[in-house]
């Protein structure tokens, strides 16, 4: 079986390092906000070129932890809107309505599967003070229009950066084009932790320090709470596991690149629906390399058949889940389409030439 992703493979070409490092870390006595989390921060913030970078304990919690910190900056008030892309995973709108604020869907361009630009301006309002995009699947969505919709109406970009870690625009990096953004190391992700762990980036020094304040129960000074915070922290190990994998993400990020041009050159089923590869590679990771086929459910069952395990991205799009009961009766096509048709092969750094092959048979075949 050809697996949807090996993370112990992918881990064990780091294994010398990474267990040097946790080593460290287990003899330093010091397992949380120590000089492992300094550390990692302060080369992630030289990566992605923002000037901070706090570590959470997740990806949900950097954007709960974002729009909080602009509630208590007065940007935004429990009520507000923020426009969000309706087929993205349910964490981008679960960190909105978490804060008392309201999700505002739009449809994505069924070709790239991101937020469709030009559809953002007709869902702004009074209330309206924030653009929460999502680099989906590892492709950034970015451009001057949506540049000149925010200034235009004085609304935040914060970025869902949690699948798309070195992404690039116009030279800047995906996690340094809006105001903040949200990262999530999850295991499997490109940048992937040894269990969860996120990160926010940002250029704004207010809110770093408040966002800072707010992870760690709200304090920056042991038993003095300035607000009622939560305790969201990247712990030494994490921190540790992915500094050392930090320095490999550009090599892993062009693998899953060549395999991906690989699979869009020679993948020639007509039933099946390939991605786009953007004209600037740098603007596509390819955290997964998603296609889409009328035929999706009995194309995954064939690949099952044939030793080539797959997963849906996602099969039940946020509108439609029971969590957002209020929001099952509007309707989203595009999106619903898009949710319906999805399929995720392998796609990862330790994906070698032989699998790749059958990998493209097989789908010709079916």
């Amino acid at each position: 079986m050809i697996n949807f992703l090996n993370l112990k493979k992918i881990n064990l070409q780091y294994q010398e390092e990474i267990e040097a490092k946790l080593i460290e870390v287990f003899r330093s006595g010091w397992y949380l906000l120590g000089e492992k989390v300094k550390n990692f921060e302060s080369n992630l913030s030289n990566y992605i070129g923002a000037k901070h970078t706090i570590g959470v304990a997740n990806g949900l919690d950097a954007l709960r932890l974002i729009l909080r910190a602009y509630i208590e900056i007065g940007v935004m008030n429990i009520g507000d809107e923020i426009i969000v892309p309706s087929n993205t995973y349910i964490a981008s709108i679960l960190a909105i309505s978490d804060n008392g604020l309201i999700p505002v869907l739009v449809e994505p361009e069924i070709v790239t599967y991101n937020i469709d630009i030009s559809k953002i301006e007709e869902k702004i309002t009074s209330k309206t003070k924030a653009i929460l995009i999502v680099h989906l699947q590892g492709r950034i969505v970015f451009s001057n229009q949506l540049k000149e919709i925010a200034n235009k109406h004085n609304l935040k970009i914060i970025e869902d950066n949690a699948q798309a870690i070195g992404a690039g625009w116009n030279g800047i990096k995906s996690g340094n084009l809006g105001d903040a953004a949200g990262f999530s190391f999850y295991p499997g992700k490109n940048l992937g932790a040894l269990g969860d762990g996120g990160a926010v980036t940002t250029n704004d020094d207010k809110l770093a320090n408040i966002i800072r304040a707010l992870a760690n129960y709200g304090s920056n000074q042991k038993y003095v709470n300035i607000y009622k915070g939560l305790n969201s922290r990247l712990d030494e190990i994490q921190a540790a596991v992915l500094d050392v994998k930090l320095k490999y993400i550009d090599n892993e990020n062009n693998i899953r690149r060549t395999i991906a041009k690989r699979f869009i050159n020679e993948i020639k089923n007509p039933a099946i629906i390939l991605p786009e590869n953007p004209e600037d590679e740098n603007e596509h990771v390819w955290h997964v390399f998603v296609i889409r086929s009328e035929k999706r459910d009995e194309l995954q069952v064939y690949l099952t058949e044939n030793g080539i395990q797959t997963l849906i991205h996602y099969p039940i799009p946020p509108h439609q889940q029971k969590a957002y009961k209020e929001l099952n009766d509007l309707s989203y096509p595009i999106s619903e389409k898009i949710h319906n048709e999805v399929l995720s092969l392998p796609i990862s750094s330790v994906l070698n030439e032989e699998e790749v092959i059958k990998i493209i048979e097989v789908i010709n075949k079916f």
